[in-house]
């Protein structure tokens, strides 16, 4: 992540510029400079997943509670110094550093095979040195902190461009995260997360000037020295032989510092030493061995550039590279001409003026390409434009819009209360408009909208540019028992597509196909899975998204409800599912989808999940806490895992279909814990009675039964009986089995590349894999 070699030469090489600092001075102090405003720290959340996961107990799916309890210190600690927190996660995979990200997905698959065979061999959770952050962490965190009453935001790219525009335009106190690349944007403070203490509310901060000092470069060459040793948008081997060259003439190595410290200083020693002479002067291309690269280096440099920034080693726009100096709105000229004041450092830099090409007319930087405006610091919220909202009639919160000059309308949004207004995301200047899956601007505009505010999950991803991904998760490749979850709830993905995108028609060649990076086992990543939709067929019909996401009549309501559980294909279980009570709902709607699927799910693993999900309403988190195992299950790992994405699933599904649920009904903290669902399992498997996994409840019982009776009579409906595990054969590969069954079962239809593994490639509608599911060995 970041810059290479840059963390640990920093530690090495450069102590000096790392200064402790406490978060409470920090905001006394700004608070004394500006009274009118609120002391902020924007934080980079992707980077603080792993520092925020602080339960002992990774392995086993996830330790909710606990996780949420953690999330609610923190944010406790800096509400009590008067310090406000804005959180960033990534909402998207930038193009260009698609690479980097089958990279690092291809090394944690090496991680997690390590992981599987420590658990097989001694039955125990790894060390934290084999820590992997639960599947759905970063979902669910975007989840926890907005119930928790934070502003909470999903980028439109990779979160660190906005991040550094967020506080750099917003004159925060600075930026609490764990990427190098914060060393080279030139915007305020960088704070460590990995060097934090909560009790005390220390921490390292990073000075980028004394970093300078010490390479004898200046904050506007940090960019270039980025791009010269690698960082995310430009591989490390680019410039493999020009870095060796500067260390072949470089005269003062340093033997204490290692190869890579004295490469970063060869290369700054080569930037001051011969680029500065002639800067200015020369193009960068006629200094360095840029060649075929050229593009993406000026694009590498100027991803650095935040808005009203402009690099001194640009002497005019490289052709076909976009800086800066050109800025392209991504929405078809939706402009808003509001005038908000800025609360600003009498020293910040604002109103940076522009440095054009001569080509191109001047247009002036914006801190959103949609807005024409400056972002305030400090608002009156008294004073924002406002919408009626809808979904829900008793909401009488009001949201600002975006106008369209064209139509002059304005568009209601159909979302929870605690939207408020959509704020200004900083884009980095090479985004380009781009052709859209849906081409309703409307609909565009209210689906960002949820995204911007982590209401929705995927679902501008799939109807802005047909491309979604899904990280690692902890699946044993070796076992072939239980088909990956990327396969499990493809079908389901697929519904969605048809109602976001329609579908198919008979007899058509071509239609909507959406770009899957989901991770697997056998999955190398060379391309994309091309992913189908899979119509729906709904009793009058699928409605418009506008009517699906902005109808305020009753009735839309419950057809919400029955769209969703079309895409789980329980239409049928509707009015069984009805019964069942909150939060139960969600997690019985998700064990009958299992239970049909996967024919390897056996009565013991029914009763596992439904007994957590009973005693974990009645458990303290410090009970939860305390909970010890008496050894580690290969097998429940991997349904844990299961389990919660399906959790992920309904998020997409509920923001799909216009949010027929609340969150709360599928947040892992009230259905879930990794560790009790694992001590159930242990106790089911060595054939525990279910008075005995019910810890002697009475009251549980019950509900107990009603629970497992509503998922066995719906799985029966699907001519799927779950049996005991003594009722089956185990076959030679070491799977369970019914004989005459097949282990999966999917309407599922993808296109796949040649030789990338798909287990069921060109198969028509309806066709099932076969009869025996089992992963692509193909790569």
């Amino acid at each position: 992540m970041g810059v290479r070699g840059l963390q640990g030469f920093v530690g090495s090489t450069c102590p000096h510029i790392c200064t402790v600092v406490n978060f409470r001075e920090l905001a006394e102090h700004h608070q004394s400079r500006h009274p009118e405003c609120t002391p902020t720290i924007v934080v980079d959340a992707m980077c603080c997943l792993r520092y925020w996961y602080t339960p002992e107990s990774w392995i086993c799916g996830g330790q909710w509670r606990e996780y949420f309890s953690a999330l609610q210190d923190f944010v406790k600690a800096f509400t009590a110094v008067g310090i406000k927190l804005i959180f960033f996660f990534d909402g998207m995979v930038e193009q260009n550093k698609r690479d980097e990200w089958v990279k690092r997905r291809l090394k944690n698959n090496k991680e997690i095979s390590r992981i599987f065979h420590y658990i097989k061999s001694h039955r125990e959770q790894p060390g934290r040195n084999m820590f992997f952050i639960p599947s759905g962490l970063a979902i669910f965190t975007r989840f926890a902190l907005k119930a928790l009453g934070q502003e909470t935001l999903c980028s439109l790219q990779e979160a660190d461009y906005e991040v550094a525009s967020y506080g750099l335009q917003h004159n925060c106190l600075g930026i609490l995260g764990e990427d190098t690349d914060y060393f080279i944007y030139d915007t305020c403070p960088y704070f460590s997360i990995s060097e934090f203490c909560l009790d005390s509310l220390e921490t390292i901060m990073f000075s980028r000037e004394k970093l300078c000092e010490s390479l004898g470069l200046h904050v506007a060459d940090l960019p270039l020295l980025a791009c010269l040793l690698g960082n995310d948008v430009i591989p490390e081997g680019m410039f493999e032989s020009f870095r060796y060259k500067c260390l072949s003439s470089y005269t003062s190595v340093k033997e204490n510092i290692g190869k890579k410290g004295n490469i970063i200083l060869a290369v700054s020693d080569y930037i001051s030493r011969v680029l500065h002479m002639h800067q200015g002067v020369k193009k960068l291309e006629d200094m360095l061995p840029l060649g075929p690269n050229k593009a993406l280096f000026y694009k590498g440099v100027a991803s650095y550039l935040l808005p009203g920034q402009k690099s001194p080693w640009f002497l005019q726009n490289p052709k076909g590279v976009i800086t800066d100096k050109q800025v392209i709105s991504m929405s078809s000229n939706l402009e808003s001409k509001l005038e908000v004041p800025m609360c600003t450092d009498p020293e910040s830099k604002q109103e940076v003026s522009m440095c054009t090409d001569p080509q191109f007319n001047q247009v002036p930087i914006c801190t959103h390409p949609e807005f024409k405006q400056e972002v305030p610091m400090c608002t009156d919220p008294e004073s924002k434009p406002e919408v009626s909202m809808c979904a829900y009639p008793e909401i009488k919160q009001k949201l600002p819009v975006e106008t369209n000059p064209e139509f002059d309308l304005e568009v209601p949004m159909c979302a929870y209360p605690e939207i408020k207004q959509e704020d200004s995301m900083n884009m980095r200047p090479e985004f380009k408009q781009q052709v859209t899956m849906v081409s309703d601007p409307e609909i565009l505009k209210v689906a960002r909208t949820y995204h911007v505010h982590s209401e929705s999950y995927l679902v501008y991803n799939i109807i802005s540019n047909g491309e979604i991904e899904c990280s690692n998760t902890l699946e044993d490749e070796l076992d072939q028992a239980l088909p990956s979850q990327a396969f499990i709830y493809r079908p389901v993905r697929q519904r969605v597509y048809s109602l976001l995108l329609g579908g198919w028609k008979d007899g058509a060649s071509t239609g909507p196909v959406v770009k899957e990076w989901f991770v697997y086992p056998g999955n190398p990543l060379r391309h994309p899975d091309l992913v189908r939709p899979l119509q729906m067929t709904l009793p009058g019909g699928t409605p418009s998204l506008d009517v699906l996401w902005l109808s305020q009549e009753p009735a839309m309501q419950t057809q919400r409800l029955d769209i969703l559980l079309a895409c789980f294909n329980l239409s049928s279980s509707k009015e069984e599912l009805q019964m069942v009570e909150s939060p139960l709902r969600a997690l019985c709607c998700l064990l009958i989808y299992l239970f049909v699927q996967v024919d390897t799910l056996c009565l013991e693993d029914l009763h596992a999940f439904i007994a957590q999900a009973l005693c974990l309403q009645g458990k303290s988190t410090a009970h939860l806490m305390n909970l010890q195992l008496e050894y580690i299950s290969s097998r429940a790992v991997q349904l844990g895992s299961l389990l919660v994405r399906g959790l992920t699933t309904l998020a997409l599904v509920n923001s799909a279909c216009g949010f027929p649920w609340t969150t709360s009904e599928f947040m892992p903290w009230n259905v879930f814990d990794g560790k009790l669902f694992h001590q159930k399992y242990l106790q089911s498997e060595k054939g525990y009675a279910v008075e005995v996994l019910l810890e002697q409840n009475r009251s549980w019982l019950t509900k107990f039964h009603n629970l497992k009776a509503v998922v066995c009579k719906a799985c029966l409906k699907e001519n799927r009986r779950i049996v005991g595990r003594t009722h089956w054969t185990s076959h030679h590969t070491g799977r369970w089995g019914r004989q005459g069954s097949s282990t999966y079962r999917t309407g599922s239809t993808t296109h796949g590349h040649s030789g990338q593994g798909q287990p069921w490639r060109d198969q028509g509608p309806g066709k099932r894999p076969p009869h025996h599911w089992h992963r692509p060995s193909s790569l």
